[in-house]
């Protein structure tokens, strides 16, 4: 796989998440530094072979599984040994497992933060 800025800074993303936790296509997106590139990172992590790099925890929008190079059987079982409980295709409990890697302040969207940051500018006195 070749590897680009962007793919390094993915794999990047998606190692820092811890075991037990998962993220989105389009967290790990906005990790790497472009929000709108989900369907990228789906296409990296179907042809990642980095050893070390736990694709099994990047998982679709809404707690849904996602794919697994093919294999979600493969990818409902490493999540299971990491104590994640799947049901149905989708994860249970998705509220409380998946990382934001980032803190409350995310810049993609508004989570309970005092107020909206745009990517390119910075609000007064920070």
């Amino acid at each position: 796989m070749a590897t680009t800025p962007f793919t390094a800074r993915v794999l990047n993303a998606v190692r820092r998440i811890p075991p037990g936790r998962v993220c989105t296509y389009g967290d790990v997106a906005a990790l790497a530094g472009r929000p709108r590139a989900w369907r990228a990172v789906g296409n990296i992590m179907r042809d990642c072979g980095a050893p070390g790099t736990p694709c099994h925890r990047v998982v679709a929008a809404g707690g849904r599984l996602g794919g697994f190079g093919g294999n979600p059987a493969m990818k409902r079982a490493l999540l299971a040994a990491e104590g994640v409980i799947v049901a149905g295709g989708r994860i249970r409990e998705w509220r409380l497992v998946r990382w934001p890697g980032w803190g409350p302040n995310r810049r993609t969207r508004n989570h309970g933060a005092a107020e909206s940051v745009s990517p390119g500018r910075r609000p007064p006195g920070r």
